[in-house]
């Protein structure tokens, strides 16, 4: 038998931490140190095989960061790690752990600790600082001259207020360059006050105030470096940012470098790209009236994908502009209109408006269909279908409409129309006039007349019915609704939406069985609210040939 707790059970539980662990070890240790053992020890008593990237990802650290900490508590007793690839740790009971403070003696420090209070001055440096820079020495290898020299460093940087956790990141990056004697500490503090004046140019392009410091070094070096780019590019790139942080420097760097964009040229042609890209994003948006706070966002996920599709700006503002008067204005909504219509090859402007007309035409049509059914509905996806049949069968619109009124007030309309037609073209009846000659010897003036007549009846009596219909409570909403519902499964049956089309056929299904729930109260039903020429008597269907009634 296996049992587990479930996802929902583990996200209610506890994680407990022993007391000894809070008086004794947390002070000592950095927030991100605390966060690390306490994420370790959730991970313990909710087990599930996670990566050191994931926690990393988790915990906004990195992979680096994690074991370093994960080495600081093996060194208090508290965590055992058995394999570093991939990274094992065993959780140690505190109880029986031998709660040593660390693999060093603070008395070596005294020294160092006496010249550090003179540097900082300013303030008293408390146990719990005093004991982050001996972890660092100790885990980076750094000599406590060199250590004071960063710290002096920082200070010079910063002034003598300067709190412990600036220090300790320089600290930190200089051990993991394995920065850690006074030699090496003195190269880079030189290579960085030869750049300096470089710098200092940058960061005023950049419109930042402060002076630089060992982290612009360690970013200007990457550029110039790994990324090859020189200053006077460098400055360029900065130049055209103008209002920047250095970080959003490092992003744009790297994003010319992945587009070879290195010499002045180059970046000028990228950046005035990226500007007509951006441009056309705020146009869309401005067409769907959407306002969207952070437009790279929009840039990245659809306005960059659409523009390699093949459509021009003209072509999206268009389309845009077209969903917005079908209450369709959404990006999402958008993408999957582009996708069908790329599927299509519906790409340049002149097929997409003749698409669009194309639509609109076929869609008039069919409302006239529709009216001539009895129907008072929007056209569906499915009325396209057929629509599309039946010109395939060679069906002129003449005879499209005559099946029209011949299926009037059946319960089906177009189901009936199907049946129709279909047996026309098994007959071989192309013409109104065949259709007459088959079922009657009434002229065509008589038969439009007798139509028109019932017509009229059938819509007076709709009338008084709908309005009957809309006194009823909350029937109004519900109709309204039905009506709504064939607009989305049009669009949804354009944009090839599938998804949707389901969940839409399912929500008309329910709302018709709503509305007529609502209707029976005053002994009606959908079909009564629709001019229904038929007679209720016979079931005459208004076609005069047929059957001649008097009933109706």
């Amino acid at each position: 038998m296996i049992c587990a707790f479930s996802k929902e059970f583990s996200s209610n539980a506890y994680t407990s931490i022993e007391n000894s662990f809070i008086k004794k070890y947390m002070p000592l240790a950095s927030g991100d140190a605390v966060k690390v053992y306490l994420y370790g020890l959730y991970l313990c008593q909710s087990p599930s095989d996670v990566s050191i990237s994931s926690v990393a990802e988790e915990l906004f650290l990195t992979e680096a960061q994690i074991k370093e900490y994960f080495l600081f508590w093996e060194e208090f007793g508290l965590i055992s790690i058995t394999s570093h690839e991939p990274l094992t740790v065993n959780y140690l009971p505190i109880n029986v752990s031998y709660s040593k403070p660390r693999k060093y003696k603070t008395e070596k420090y005294t020294d160092f600790s006496k010249s550090l209070q003179n540097v900082l001055s300013s303030r008293m440096i408390s146990t719990g600082e005093y004991t982050e820079y001996f972890n660092i020495m100790e885990t980076y290898n750094i000599k406590p001259d060199a250590m004071l020299m960063i710290v002096k460093y920082c200070v010079d940087r910063k002034g003598t207020d300067i709190g412990y956790h600036y220090i300790s990141k320089v600290a930190k990056d200089f051990g993991a360059r394995e920065i850690n004697t006074i030699e090496k500490i003195e190269q880079e503090l030189s290579s960085y006050v030869l750049k300096t004046h470089e710098l200092e140019k940058i960061l005023k392009a950049l419109s930042i105030k402060r002076s630089p410091d060992i982290e612009d070094l360690k970013l200007y070096k990457k550029w110039t470096g790994e990324l090859n780019f020189d200053f006077n590019n460098i400055l360029y790139a900065a130049k055209v940012l103008k209002r920047a942080s250095i970080e959003k420097l490092d992003q744009f760097i790297f994003e010319l470098y992945s587009m070879k964009s290195f010499s002045k040229s180059e970046i000028e042609e990228f950046v005035n790209n990226k500007k007509a890209v951006y441009d056309t994003a705020i146009k869309i948006n401005k067409a769907l009236a959407i306002y969207v706070e952070i437009i790279d966002t929009v840039v990245d996920t659809y306005t960059k994908k659409w523009l390699s599709y093949g459509f021009d700006e003209q072509t999206l503002v268009y389309i845009a502009s077209h969903l917005f008067t079908i209450g369709k204005n959404t990006l999402p909504e958008m993408d999957t209109l582009l996708s069908t219509l790329r599927e299509r090859g519906v790409i340049d402007f002149i097929s997409v408006a003749d698409y669009f007309e194309n639509q609109k035409k076929a869609d008039e049509f069919i409302s006239h269909i529709l009216n001539n059914a009895g129907l008072v509905r929007r056209p569906t996806p499915w009325d396209r279908e057929n629509l599309n049949m039946w010109k395939s069968w060679n069906f002129s619109d003449e005879m499209i409409i005559e099946a029209a009124k011949l299926s009037a007030g059946k319960s089906s309309p177009i189901s009936y129309m199907n049946a129709i037609l279909s047996g026309w073209k098994n007959k071989g009846v192309y013409s109104v006039s065949e259709v007459l000659s088959e079922n009657t010897e009434t002229s065509q003036e008589e038969y439009n007349r007798e139509y028109t007549k019932r017509r009229q009846k059938a819509i007076s009596i709709a009338q008084k019915n709908s309005e009957s219909a809309m006194e009823l409570e909350g029937f109004a909403k519900v109709y309204e609704r039905l009506f709504s519902i064939e607009k989305d499964l049009a669009f949804a049956e354009i944009s090839g939406d599938v998804e949707n089309l389901k969940k839409l056929e399912i929500e008309k299904i329910e709302t018709t069985k709503k509305a007529e729930e609502i209707l029976s109260q005053i002994s009606l039903s959908l079909s009564d609210l629709s001019p229904n020429y038929a007679c209720k008597k016979c079931n005459d269907t208004g076609y005069v040939g047929t059957h001649k009634c008097d009933c109706f």
